[in-house]
């Protein structure tokens, strides 16, 4: 009875805000499973609408925060909240997409694998560090390394490529063989945007 008590009023302190991250983290997930329907049925619009559901994704991201800024609910829960959040929607489900599309080589793996683990220490480190990085107005004054949902532009790419059918072997650029297992070229952009969102020494202002 006490820990269904303590359940409870654990949702009771969830803000208006910290629901809309919520969504933006259902969002992703919604995302995860329409690539996996399209993986059993074949159904290439299950792609595009796995597409379509990260910047619906991104609508609630940026909601949130102007939510909890007006009603005065800013917390450490949402913070932590709005990070899992965006580790689901703009890392783990492009990253899932590309996997579905065909990057499912040895090497496909390695590089998406890359790209979520430096997406989750991007924002690691930003909530690590947002305090020392704000400026008198009490606002982080810019970013370290691109912003997570910066992956929204491949992702974009990737509905394309869905949208004319190049999926699996049509993938763009198509693969090669190195050593024990195969490359598709294409992969590459999550590798450069994984390495841009760790980046000590570009600095992106903040709205």
């Amino acid at each position: 009875m006490e820990k269904q008590y303590k359940h409870f009023s654990m949702i009771r302190t969830f803000h208006l805000a910290d629901w809309i991250t919520l969504a933006n983290a259902l969002c992703g997930v919604g995302a995860v499973f329409s690539v996996m329907t399209w993986l059993q049925q074949g159904v290439a619009v299950h792609l595009l609408i796995a597409c379509a559901l990260l910047p619906l994704a991104l609508v609630f991201d940026i909601a949130d925060g102007h939510v909890a800024r007006f009603r005065h609910a800013q917390s450490a829960l949402g913070r932590e909240l709005d990070s899992l959040a965006d580790v689901i929607s703009f890392g783990v489900a492009p990253a899932a997409i590309a996997y579905g599309m065909g990057m499912d080589g040895f090497w496909d793996r390695i590089a998406l694998g890359y790209f979520v683990a430096c997406g989750v220490s991007r924002l690691a480190r930003y909530n690590v560090t947002a305090e020392s990085l704000k400026g008198e107005s009490g606002k982080v004054k810019y970013y370290e390394g691109t912003p997570i949902p910066t992956s929204l532009i491949l992702v974009l790419v990737m509905a394309i490529a869905a949208w004319q059918g190049a999926i699996g072997p049509l993938l763009w650029l198509g693969s090669i063989e190195i050593g024990p297992g195969f490359l598709h070229p294409l992969v590459l952009m999550f590798a450069l945007s994984g390495s841009l969102m760790i980046s000590r020494t570009l600095h992106i202002p903040k709205p």
